[in-house]
Protein backbone atom coordinates (compact mmCIF):
# COMPACT_ATOMS: atom_id res chain seq x y z
CA UNK A 1 0.00 0.00 0.00
CA UNK A 2 1.14 3.46 -0.52
CA UNK A 3 0.68 6.57 1.57
CA UNK A 4 -0.92 9.55 -0.82
CA UNK A 5 1.65 12.17 0.94
CA UNK A 6 5.27 10.11 -0.51
CA UNK A 7 7.74 8.91 1.63
CA UNK A 8 10.85 11.32 3.84
CA UNK A 9 10.38 14.63 5.15
CA UNK A 10 7.62 17.13 4.12
CA UNK A 11 9.06 20.55 2.24
CA UNK A 12 7.46 21.90 5.74
CA UNK A 13 9.27 19.97 7.96
CA UNK A 14 12.42 20.21 5.74
CA UNK A 15 12.38 24.08 6.34
CA UNK A 16 11.26 23.89 10.15
CA UNK A 17 14.48 21.92 10.60
CA UNK A 18 16.79 24.99 8.45
CA UNK A 19 14.93 27.12 10.48
CA UNK A 20 15.97 25.16 13.86
CA UNK A 21 19.74 25.58 12.61
CA UNK A 22 19.80 29.24 11.53
CA UNK A 23 18.28 30.26 15.08
CA UNK A 24 21.37 27.99 16.46
CA UNK A 25 23.66 30.13 14.74
CA UNK A 26 22.14 33.58 15.64
CA UNK A 27 22.02 31.85 19.22
CA UNK A 28 25.75 31.00 18.88
CA UNK A 29 26.85 34.97 17.74
CA UNK A 30 24.92 36.23 21.15
CA UNK A 31 27.80 34.04 23.22
CA UNK A 32 24.96 31.64 24.50
CA UNK A 33 25.99 27.97 25.69
CA UNK A 34 25.02 24.68 23.65
CA UNK A 35 23.22 23.46 26.70
CA UNK A 36 21.07 26.22 26.71
CA UNK A 37 20.43 25.95 23.14
CA UNK A 38 20.12 22.45 23.10
CA UNK A 39 17.25 22.98 25.64
CA UNK A 40 15.86 25.53 24.23
CA UNK A 41 15.75 24.15 20.33
CA UNK A 42 14.86 20.58 21.85
CA UNK A 43 17.80 19.44 19.63
CA UNK A 44 20.56 17.19 21.55
CA UNK A 45 23.88 18.80 22.58
CA UNK A 46 26.24 17.41 20.35
CA UNK A 47 24.45 18.59 16.82
CA UNK A 48 24.78 22.20 18.73
CA UNK A 49 28.27 21.44 19.01
CA UNK A 50 28.79 20.27 15.39
CA UNK A 51 27.05 23.34 14.14
CA UNK A 52 29.04 25.26 16.31
CA UNK A 53 32.20 24.02 14.72
CA UNK A 54 30.91 24.28 11.66
CA UNK A 55 29.89 27.99 12.38
CA UNK A 56 33.54 29.03 13.50
CA UNK A 57 35.03 26.97 10.67
CA UNK A 58 33.19 28.51 7.77
CA UNK A 59 30.66 30.66 8.54
CA UNK A 60 26.75 30.39 8.46
CA UNK A 61 26.10 28.81 5.02
CA UNK A 62 28.12 25.80 6.75
CA UNK A 63 25.57 24.89 9.01
CA UNK A 64 22.72 24.72 6.24
CA UNK A 65 21.41 21.38 5.58
CA UNK A 66 23.32 19.45 3.00
CA UNK A 67 20.72 16.90 2.20
CA UNK A 68 20.63 13.10 2.78
CA UNK A 69 24.27 11.37 3.86
CA UNK A 70 24.29 9.60 0.88
CA UNK A 71 23.31 8.47 -2.25
CA UNK A 72 20.27 5.88 -2.74
CA UNK A 73 21.67 3.08 -4.40
CA UNK A 74 18.20 3.22 -6.63
CA UNK A 75 17.75 6.92 -8.01
CA UNK A 76 14.40 8.01 -8.70
CA UNK A 77 13.74 6.96 -12.13
CA UNK A 78 14.90 3.66 -11.36
CA UNK A 79 12.69 3.37 -8.36
CA UNK A 80 10.28 4.58 -10.88
CA UNK A 81 10.75 1.30 -13.10
CA UNK A 82 10.39 -0.54 -9.27
CA UNK A 83 7.58 0.64 -9.07
CA UNK A 84 6.02 -0.36 -12.18
CA UNK A 85 7.54 -4.10 -11.57
CA UNK A 86 5.97 -4.43 -8.00
CA UNK A 87 2.53 -3.02 -9.75
CA UNK A 88 2.54 -6.40 -11.88
CA UNK A 89 2.92 -8.70 -8.78
CA UNK A 90 4.80 -11.74 -7.54
CA UNK A 91 3.44 -14.08 -9.57
CA UNK A 92 4.40 -12.18 -13.08
CA UNK A 93 8.30 -12.53 -11.55
CA UNK A 94 7.61 -16.10 -10.67
CA UNK A 95 6.56 -16.76 -7.18
CA UNK A 96 3.49 -19.02 -6.53
CA UNK A 97 1.30 -16.48 -4.44
CA UNK A 98 0.66 -12.38 -4.73
CA UNK A 99 2.58 -11.67 -1.63
CA UNK A 100 5.93 -8.73 -1.69
CA UNK A 101 8.29 -10.29 1.16
CA UNK A 102 11.69 -7.89 1.39
CA UNK A 103 13.52 -11.63 0.43
CA UNK A 104 11.28 -11.37 -2.99
CA UNK A 105 11.91 -7.45 -3.77
CA UNK A 106 15.73 -7.57 -2.64
CA UNK A 107 15.61 -10.60 -5.36
CA UNK A 108 13.90 -8.53 -7.79
CA UNK A 109 15.94 -5.52 -7.77
CA UNK A 110 19.45 -7.73 -8.01
CA UNK A 111 17.84 -9.55 -11.28
CA UNK A 112 16.44 -6.43 -12.84
CA UNK A 113 19.00 -3.56 -11.45
CA UNK A 114 21.75 -6.23 -10.63
CA UNK A 115 22.77 -4.24 -7.44
CA UNK A 116 22.68 -5.89 -3.97
CA UNK A 117 21.18 -3.84 -0.71
CA UNK A 118 20.18 -4.84 2.51
CA UNK A 119 16.66 -5.99 3.45
CA UNK A 120 16.64 -3.03 6.41
CA UNK A 121 17.73 -0.74 3.02
CA UNK A 122 14.93 -1.69 0.83
CA UNK A 123 12.62 -1.40 4.13
CA UNK A 124 13.71 2.02 4.77
CA UNK A 125 13.84 2.79 0.76
CA UNK A 126 10.45 1.72 0.27
CA UNK A 127 9.22 3.99 3.55
CA UNK A 128 11.10 6.82 2.28
CA UNK A 129 8.97 6.67 -1.30
CA UNK A 130 5.61 5.71 1.33
CA UNK A 131 4.90 2.06 0.81
CA UNK A 132 3.80 0.36 3.72
CA UNK A 133 3.65 -3.15 4.94
CA UNK A 134 1.34 -5.42 3.65
CA UNK A 135 -1.95 -6.32 5.94
CA UNK A 136 -4.52 -8.37 4.92
CA UNK A 137 -7.69 -6.79 4.02
CA UNK A 138 -10.41 -9.40 5.50
CA UNK A 139 -9.49 -12.85 7.33
CA UNK A 140 -8.95 -16.03 5.60
CA UNK A 141 -12.33 -18.05 4.81
CA UNK A 142 -11.15 -20.89 6.00
CA UNK A 143 -10.61 -19.44 9.41
CA UNK A 144 -12.80 -21.52 12.14
CA UNK A 145 -13.02 -19.49 15.23
CA UNK A 146 -14.18 -22.72 17.08
CA UNK A 147 -10.88 -23.96 16.74
CA UNK A 148 -9.20 -21.28 17.57
CA UNK A 149 -10.87 -20.69 20.80
CA UNK A 150 -10.06 -24.41 21.70
CA UNK A 151 -6.66 -24.52 21.03
CA UNK A 152 -6.07 -20.79 23.08
CA UNK A 153 -8.14 -22.46 25.90
CA UNK A 154 -6.64 -26.09 25.98
CA UNK A 155 -3.02 -25.86 24.15
CA UNK A 156 -1.78 -22.74 24.56
CA UNK A 157 -1.76 -23.40 28.42
CA UNK A 158 0.98 -26.35 27.91
CA UNK A 159 3.01 -24.32 25.69
CA UNK A 160 3.65 -21.78 27.24
CA UNK A 161 6.51 -21.11 29.60
CA UNK A 162 4.72 -20.66 33.57
CA UNK A 163 5.36 -17.41 35.36
CA UNK A 164 8.03 -17.28 38.06
CA UNK A 165 6.76 -17.31 41.19
CA UNK A 166 6.99 -14.23 43.60
CA UNK A 167 9.32 -15.05 46.41
CA UNK A 168 12.24 -13.99 47.89
CA UNK A 169 15.58 -13.33 45.29
CA UNK A 170 19.06 -12.90 45.17
CA UNK A 171 21.07 -10.66 43.65
CA UNK A 172 24.05 -12.66 42.99
CA UNK A 173 24.16 -13.96 39.46
CA UNK A 174 26.84 -16.47 40.60
CA UNK A 175 24.94 -17.42 43.82
CA UNK A 176 21.36 -17.68 43.06
CA UNK A 177 20.66 -20.20 45.87
CA UNK A 178 22.26 -18.47 48.64
CA UNK A 179 19.08 -16.97 49.40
Amino acid sequence: MRYPQGGGLTAERQRFRERVRMEAVAMFAAGRGSTDIAKELRVSVRSVQRWRHAWREAGQDAVRSRGPASRPKLSESLFAVLEEELAKGPVAHGWPDQRWTLARIKTLIGRRFHKSMTLSGISQMLRRHGWSHQVPARRAVERDEAAVAGWVKDVWPHVETPRRRSGPGSSSKTKPASR
